[in-house]
């Protein structure tokens, strides 16, 4: 009664808007026990190695969104992480203040003045600009290029493959400019305090937290709506979304865009927090183990991207400490399970044999097909008179 008459009256409908307050309210809670229990449960390592995981969630989101929500499968998010990453590093490589120096691999081979596109890193501001715009506008310029042709499916997967191979061979060789394979390491300060110090490296591990919140609020604002149902119908079936009067090229490339940039910031604070940044992060076998988190989490749910990116990499940190040898076989066992066993992933086999097997355990019996049937009263009351 109250609801309705706070509807007629032109107020919030409350109820409408109630799942919703009720996922924030979860997320939240979430959020206080990580930043305010957990560093009290942790050790230093593992706090930093938390903090890492929960940086690379933020790229599982995007692999999600792209993958799970609008049917993209790509092999090469590891070139827009590592370029959020590179950006950060450049910064951080360069003697404060602006012209007091050369980063110190750069003296190792002969370069006796600052490259041009070096410069602009002195700034802290136009650096975490840089760490979001340039993977965005490396994936959208992909994207364009991919889809205005109508590429599609393995085709795509191939491309993005492929231009990984080209990035990291050209990082690979920019001895002078980049390190080459050594990447940048040994970074003293952030903003002028020291970066290994502990209230630092606290003050990192909130702040991943806080933009693995703001990008999962994204992403499920974008597939929340109408935009959502467009990804999922491009994923579904592209040639009746086109007939439909839909251009997909453009969706695909915004939402590749913007994996793209969650990919960069999930680089850039992975990179503060592990210390450095090298090509390796653009290898093929990285991006795979992007798809990897998401598989296992459960494909299109968002939640079971950053599930599965924490628990892959908690298993795989765990299981090299104690299996150095093998631990790849679990890794790739882990993969194959899921794909046989758990095609929908741990999240996609909770919504659905999960809470079968839930109900059977608690004796309620499974119902083929009708299930409001068993809860009508007139069925109950014909039931136990045909019994008589």
């Amino acid at each position: 009664m109250t609801v309705q008459a706070s509807s007629e009256r032109g107020g919030i409908d409350w109820v409408k808007y109630r799942p919703l307050l009720i996922e924030a309210a979860i997320v939240g809670a979430i959020a206080l026990f990580l930043i305010l229990v957990l560093p009290a449960l942790l050790s230093g390592f593992r706090l930093t190695l938390m903090g890492r995981f929960l940086a690379l969630a933020i790229v599982a989101l995007g692999i999600d969104l792209i993958w799970g929500f609008t049917g993209l499968l790509s092999l090469g998010h590891g070139i827009f992480f590592t370029l959020g990453g590179y950006a950060l590093a450049m910064h951080l490589k360069l003697p404060q203040p602006p012209g007091s120096g050369l980063p110190d691999f750069m003296s190792l081979y002969g370069v006796t003045e600052l490259p041009w596109f070096w410069t602009p890193f002195y700034s802290f501001s136009f650096t975490a600009v840089a760490v979001v715009v340039l993977p965005a506008l490396m994936a959208g310029l992909l994207g364009y290029v991919i889809f205005r042709n109508r590429i599609r499916g393995v085709y795509f997967s191939i491309l993005t493959q492929a231009a990984t191979i080209i990035f990291f061979n050209f990082f690979n060789g920019q001895q002078q400019l980049f390190n080459g394979t050594n990447g940048l390491t040994d970074f003293r300060t952030v903003l002028g305090q020291p970066i290994q110090n502990p209230g630092i490296q606290t003050s990192l591990y909130v702040l991943t937290i806080v933009f693995l919140i703001v990008a999962y609020a994204l992403c499920r604002w974008l597939t929340s709506g109408r935009f959502g149902r467009l990804l999922v119908a491009i994923r579904d079936d592209e040639s009746r979304t086109r007939f439909t009067g839909y251009n997909p090229t453009g969706f695909k490339v915004l939402v590749f865009a913007i994996s793209g940039a969650l990919a960069g910031v999930a680089g850039a604070m992975f990179t503060l927090q592990s210390g450095i940044v090298s090509p390796n992060t653009m290898n093929i076998a990285f991006s795979i183990e992007m798809v990897i988190w998401v598989a296992v989490g459960g494909r299109a749910t968002l939640v079971g991207a950053i599930l599965g990116a924490l628990i892959v990499n908690f298993a795989k940190s765990l299981l090299s400490e104690r299996f150095p040898d093998i631990w790849l076989f679990f890794q790739g066992g882990l993969f194959l399970g899921v794909v046989l066993l758990l095609p929908a992933g741990l999240l996609g086999w909770g919504r659905t044999q999960g809470v079968e097997l839930y109900k059977q355990l608690m004796g309620q019996r499974r119902v083929a097909t009708y299930p409001s049937l068993e809860e009508d009263p007139e069925v109950e009351h014909e039931r136990k008179n045909l019994g008589d």
